[in-house]
């Protein structure tokens, strides 16, 4: 996301107050590529001398979070992240190395979720899918490496 305009618009359109310290935040998300933590968001802000504190990221991620401009990832280690997204409905493959994502359409979950409603009974509220690996630039870079380190060895070299 290079331009905090849509977090910014969002919140008028939904009737937030246009805060500074909530543009301040929008700048923050808008300036980061990839998945990001709220962590990182209070060290960019000391970095480069922005006046706003931990609990205000906290309560702008929340805030952006529910109105669906950003999207809390729960990732492979266990920790939390954000990213900043479109507001319809999608998904996001997530780089393991980088932290590169991508937004990837429903393709079709929408429809698996009506049938597991259909089939236990469930009201299905809402799903979402993270799917993770390797970017195509990680990707290919993993492959350079095996390249230059030679093929694994075989028969009596394995030995």
């Amino acid at each position: 996301m290079e331009d905090s305009r849509p977090l910014v618009d969002t919140l008028g359109r939904e009737g937030y107050r246009v805060t500074g310290p909530r543009r301040k935040v929008a700048d923050l998300i808008a300036g980061r590529t990839g998945h990001f933590t709220a962590a990182d968001l209070t060290e960019d802000a000391r970095r480069r001398g922005i006046g706003i504190g931990r609990a205000t990221i906290f309560r702008a991620l929340e805030l952006f979070t529910e109105l669906g401009v950003v999207e809390r990832l729960d990732l492979p280690s266990g920790d939390h992240a954000y990213v900043g997204c479109e507001a319809a409905h999608h998904h996001h493959v997530v780089c393991s190395r980088c932290g590169r994502s991508e937004e990837v359409p429903d393709l079709g979950l929408g429809a698996v979720a009506q049938e597991v409603a259909r089939r236990t009974a469930y009201r299905v509220d809402g799903h979402r899918l993270e799917l993770y690996g390797l970017c195509p630039a990680c990707l290919s870079g993993e492959r350079r490496e095996y390249r230059a380190a030679g093929p694994p060895p075989t028969g009596e070299q394995a030995r």
